[in-house]
């Protein structure tokens, strides 16, 4: 693909120098329905761009296109949930969050529907600008009561929670990951728990708290800063609501400074719950918080905004050098 081209809808964004999965969330809902043997999946007209068809081909009776109507999806899964049956939805977050707000918080949450929105082009992870980029929705959807708020890190963590999802009580509002999604936790070894808290290392002079793709970028600028000299650890928390409080607090009394890091606007999402945290806690703490400015984002590649943004690997790595006062070449 030529340098700076956007990526269109279809396609699939290249994973350089890391392993990866295609079609985690399709691979965890197979398991799951072959398990439960009661999940439905509907979509909103973006079956193909939400990675449900391989679900849909092992289940064809199991799945429902409403069409481009994402208050209808939800009310339909809410519906269905009445009569029994466990409901995954997939659109993108943008629509989810913004069209079919009040279907959530009521048709769903407010009676404990049994429904698993997973929602996709989460933060900058499409360069389709303020209409596609779903730059607030964890702020949404944490807000609404009784509301469960998840952000996976990868493909692991992402076929594990659509395994899992049906297991949750209530409603579930997921993140979506799709397409070639890299695997940065063994999926051998690595178990998502819901509403805890992961820690990886345990340098002491800064200690990253990051949710979703950002914790793979925390823990490559991690290892950069390693040769920089400076110690760091990573907690991650795929879990927005219920968030690990006690975890958090834990954690950052471990460490000497704090960096938050998601890909989603520094308002009402993870920082914001990590600020409450610590001071219930009261722990107070130097913090450099990395995440969206509050502003609709253009239209653009996505290496280019995430770039742009704040949100690579190298682009942590050098805001905290900043931060630090030390040299970010020494990592090169």
């Amino acid at each position: 693909m030529p340098k700076g081209q956007t990526l269109g809808m279809g396609e699939l964004e290249t994973v350089e120098n890391r392993p990866f999965e295609t079609a985690p969330f399709a691979k965890g809902a197979i398991a799951a329905n072959e398990k439960r043997d009661d999940i439905v999946v509907l979509t909103a007209d973006l079956g193909k761009y939400t990675d449900v068809y391989p679900f849909r081909d092992r289940f064809p009776d199991r799945f429902y296109n409403v069409g481009m109507a994402e208050q209808a999806l939800v009310t339909v899964a809410a519906g269905l949930s009445r009569t029994g049956w466990t409901a995954y939805c997939t659109t993108y977050g943008a629509f989810a969050t913004r069209r079919a707000h009040d279907f959530l918080a009521i048709a769903c949450a407010h009676g404990g529907a049994n429904v698993k929105m997973f929602a996709g082009n989460p933060g900058l992870t499409t360069g389709y600008g303020g209409t596609h980029q779903a730059i607030e929705d964890l702020a949404l959807m944490r807000a609404v009561p009784d509301m469960t708020v998840i952000d996976p890190c990868d493909a692991t963590e992402m076929r594990q929670i659509a395994e899992q999802a049906g297991e949750i009580d209530g409603t579930v509002y997921c993140r979506l990951l799709r397409g070639n999604v890299p695997v940065v936790f063994d999926p051998a070894t690595y178990k998502f728990e819901l509403g805890k808290a992961k820690r990886f290392g345990d340098g002491a002079d800064i200690g990253f708290i990051s949710t979703g793709f950002m914790t793979e970028r925390c823990l490559d600028a991690a290892r950069d800063l390693a040769r920089m000299g400076v110690k760091a650890s990573v907690l991650h928390c795929a879990t927005i609501k219920p968030f690990d409080r006690d975890g958090v607090a834990e954690f950052a009394a471990s460490v000497d400074k704090v960096v938050t890091a998601e890909n989603h606007v520094l308002i009402g999402g993870l920082t914001s719950v990590v600020l409450d945290a610590l001071q219930e806690a009261s722990i107070l703490k130097p913090m450099l918080k990395i995440g969206i400015p509050d502003r609709f984002i253009e239209c653009g590649s996505i290496p280019y905004l995430q770039n742009k943004y704040g949100l690579t690997a190298e682009r942590v790595r050098d805001s905290v050098a900043d931060w630090l006062g030390v040299r970010a070449e020494a990592a090169e």
